[in-house]
C-alpha cells in the first residue's frame, strides 16, 4: 500500500479548503471567501483500494498582523518538512505576485517533492493559464491546472500525489474522513455561517468554542456554543437587532449539523466579549491556537 501526508499551502482565499472537500466529495474544512478563514490544520483522509492519502488544508500564509497571525503562519509552514508531498495552490486568474513568492521560497527550503497547483482554472483565460506557469520562477516536480470548485483536474492530481507517496500502512480506518474532533467541527461550522452572515464587519475577530454536546431524555442533541468577539460593538452585530443574525446563524447551523450528525440538534449559543484574544498569549493557548 503507498500511503502519506500532503499539505496544502498557499496564500488566503486561493481554495485549499474547497480542494479538500472537493477531493473527499465530503466537507471537512470550511470555506468562505474571507482570508485566513482555517485556523487549524484540517486532516481529511482519502483511502482508496492501495492508497491512503492524508490531506492537511493549512491556514494561509500572509503578512501577520496579530499574534494569530503569527501562529498561523507557524502552524502552516511547520508543516512543510513533515509530509510526504506539498500542494502549492496559487490562482489562474491572478498573477503570481509576492505572496505566492514568499510561499514558493518557503516551500524549497524543505527537500520534499512539490506540485504546483494551478486552481480557478475556470475562471481563466488561457493566456492567464499561460502566463501564471511561465511567471514561476522554481522548479517544481509536477504543475497541475483545475478547478477546484467545478471538480476539473482534482483526479489528475491525485495521481501526481500517489505517484510520490512512499509505501506505509494504512493510518486511519476506512469509511474514515477525518480525525477531527466532533467539538471541533461544530464549533467550525457555526463560525462558518457567522461569517457568511456578518460579511464584511467582524469576520477575524470571531472564534467559537463549544461547551458542551450531550443527548437529552428526549433524542436531541443538546450542543451550547460560546461565541467570542473582541469589542461590545461586534457583540451588537453578532446578535443583531432583536437577536436577527444569531437566529439566521443558529437555524444554518443547525440545519447543517443535523444532515451531518444524523440526528436532531437543539443549537444554544452565547456571544461573549473576550478583548483583543488575537493579540494575548494566553488567550490564544486556552483557545487552542
Amino acid at each position: 500500500m503507498r500511503s502519506g501526508f500532503v499539505t496544502l499551502v498557499g496564500r488566503p482565499n486561493v481554495g485549499k479548503s474547497t480542494l479538500l472537500n472537493r477531493v473527499l466529495n465530503q466537507k471537512v474544512s470550511i470555506v468562505s471567501d474571507k482570508p485566513q478563514t482555517t485556523r487549524n490544520q484540517i486532516r481529511g483522509v482519502l483511502t482508496r483500494d492501495d492508497t491512503q492519502i492524508v490531506f492537511l488544508d493549512t491556514p494561509g500564509i500572509h503578512r501577520p498582523r496579530t499574534r494569530l497571525g503569527e501562529r498561523l503562519n507557524r502552524r502552516a509552514l511547520e508543516t512543510l518538512a513533515e509530509v510526504d508531498v506539498i500542494c502549492h495552490l496559487i490562482e489562474a486568474n491572478a498573477p503570481f505576485g509576492r505572496g505566492d513568492q514568499f510561499v514558493s521560497e518557503m516551500i524549497f527550503a524543505a527537500e520534499t517533492p512539490k506540485i504546483l497547483v494551478l486552481n480557478k482554472v475556470d475562471l481563466a483565460r488561457p493566456a492567464q493559464i499561460a502566463g501564471q506557469l511561465a511567471s514561476v520562477r522554481q522548479d517544481y516536480d509536477a504543475y497541475v491546472p483545475l478547478s477546484a470548485r467545478k471538480g476539473g483536474g482534482v483526479d489528475a492530481l491525485v495521481a501526481e500525489i500517489t505517484e510520490r507517496l512512499p509505501d506505509g500502512p494504512q493510518y486511519y480506518p476506512d469509511g474514515m474522513v477525518t480525525d477531527q474532533p466532533e467539538a471541533f467541527v461544530v464549533g467550525e461550522i457555526v463560525r462558518e455561517k457567522l461569517l457568511q452572515i456578518t460579511r464584511e464587519e467582524v469576520p477575524h475577530s470571531i472564534a467559537v468554542v463549544v461547551d458542551s454536546i450531550e443527548e437529552r431524555d428526549d433524542g436531541l442533541l443538546a450542543i451550547h456554543a460560546v461565541v467570542l468577539v473582541e469589542r461590545d460593538s461586534q457583540k451588537g452585530i453578532v446578535i443583531g437587532k432583536g437577536g436577527e443574525v444569531l437566529k439566521r446563524v443558529g437555524t444554518r447551523a443547525r440545519e447543517e449539523l443535523e444532515a451531518l450528525l444524523g440526528t436532531k440538534v437543539f443549537l444554544e449559543t452565547q456571544v461573549k466579549v473576550e478583548r483583543d484574544w488575537q493579540k494575548r498569549d494566553h488567550a490564544l493557548d486556552r483557545l487552542g491556537f
